[in-house]
């Protein structure tokens, strides 16, 4: 039940943040704003979405997931309602940057990671890939309705409203139906056999969430898996989230069939991310990273020759091919993070979808500014897809921790200071 619930919160989360891909054209057309101006509100948005990450991690800890999960979701109901008052750049910025970001980056990957350690002990890899794919899923599986909506009577102000209330519509489930660890409800982990009884509240949030990045930056793999995911963002998120619908346009394609395509690559993604899960509980994690990124780059680089007017079978494999890789590099950075930094892990993978965010933040901005300067997107793809064969490499120079040095760092994590453990 609280991975049901935890996925409805991460689809409606990650499709309201994704919702200003389809509204670039509709911007464009009714105040003229050109789109790097629209592509830096979408920065400023990704670039929150992943800061806030440790910061949420740090603050359920604190306060409790319900009621930080139930905030986020109000304020993201605040930033998208008052959307439809706008009349400048820097209030969409403020609006869809800021507060929506904001909001959203407090249900995010971070939230995946406190969900699968406090309450699974077996298929931790499996259900961090069905919660993974929620997240990615419904910022895309959205844009359809989104893109119809904007195509309204109502234009793009009716599919603000619908993205609001739709938020709103979400914090009495939590609220209701959430639970903050398995022994509140009398059970033990999924797949274990004692009770863990609840750890004492976190101190201050803030210095919780800085003391994690303090500890994770001394090492050499926070370091690896920071900068291959933030070269994931870069290539996801910032790009082809934010930038395919755009791209397919200029080549004559509708806005709604663009947004088709996109949902479809969700609904590959969903296939794709759960089966990285699963392969996550079997196989070494770097090697899964390392392919995952090399066929991300092989797929990005021939992108380009595949846009037309109509939807191709070509186009179809790649929406096929791209979608199967389009975050399931998730469960493997999640597991490696458990064992270089145990209980630690929710935090610390917090800060690594940090720099996810922050390279999705550069990249859609920089997509923005190549389209503007060339009139075409085609360099972006190509840079992309180099760049995520780096990512390939990285992730293969992450050390393997043996399991018996994970174990023990996470009884080391276990204990709290000043009780003689170190």
């Amino acid at each position: 039940m609280i991975a049901g619930i935890g996925f409805v919160a991460l689809v409606g989360a990650a499709g309201f943040r994704a919702t200003p891909g389809a509204l670039v054209d509709p911007l464009q057309e009714e105040f003229g704003w050109s789109t790097g101006t629209i592509g830096f509100a979408m920065s400023v948005n990704l670039a929150l979405y992943g800061v806030t990450a440790p910061f949420a991690a740090a603050l359920m800890e604190r306060f409790g997931v319900r009621r930080v999960t139930a905030g986020a979701m109000a304020l993201i109901a605040l930033g998208s309602g008052a959307t439809v008052l706008m009349t400048a750049a820097w209030q969409l910025v403020l609006l869809w940057g800021v507060l929506v970001g904001l909001g959203a980056g407090s249900i995010s990957l971070g939230f995946v990671a406190v969900i699968s350690t406090r309450w699974f002990s077996r298929h931790q890899g499996l259900v961090s890939g069905i919660l993974s794919a929620g997240g990615a899923t419904g910022s895309l599986v959205f844009l359809p309705l989104v893109a119809s909506l904007t195509e309204s009577e109502g234009g793009w102000r009716t599919a603000a409203v619908v993205v609001s209330l739709v938020a709103l519509a979400t914090v009495p489930m939590v609220l209701l139906f959430f639970r903050e660890h398995p022994a509140d409800s009398g059970i033990p982990p999924y797949g274990a056999n004692e009770i863990v009884p609840p750890p004492p509240p976190a101190g201050n949030a803030a210095r919780l969430a800085v003391d994690g990045l303090r500890n994770a930056a001394r090492t050499r793999a926070f370091w690896l898996l920071a900068a291959g995911f933030a070269i994931c963002g870069a290539t996801t998120n910032g790009l082809v989230a934010t930038h395919f619908i755009p791209a397919a346009h200029d080549h004559g394609m509708p806005t709604v069939a663009a947004a088709g395509l996109l949902a479809l690559i969700g609904v590959f993604d969903l296939v794709g991310t759960i089966l990285s899960g699963w392969l996550t509980d079997r196989i070494d994690p770097r090697v899964l990273l390392a392919v995952f990124y090399s066929l991300r780059a092989l797929s990005l680089l021939v992108l380009p020759q595949l846009f037309d007017e109509r939807i191709t079978g070509f186009m179809i494999l790649f929406v096929i091919f791209y979608g199967l890789d389009f975050i399931a590099t998730v469960p493997p950075t999640i597991a490696l993070c458990r064992e270089h930094f145990g209980m630690s892990a929710p935090i610390v993978f917090g800060w690594v979808f940090a720099a996810h965010q922050i390279g999705a933040s550069v990249s859609a901005t920089a997509a923005g500014m190549i389209r503007d300067s060339f009139h075409d997107y085609a360099p972006a793809w190509y840079i992309a897809g180099v760049l995520s064969f780096g990512a390939a490499l990285l992730s293969l120079r992450v050390e393997r921790t043996p399991p018996e040095e994970a174990g023990a760092a996470r009884q080391d994590d276990l204990v709290p200071e000043g009780d003689g453990g170190g």
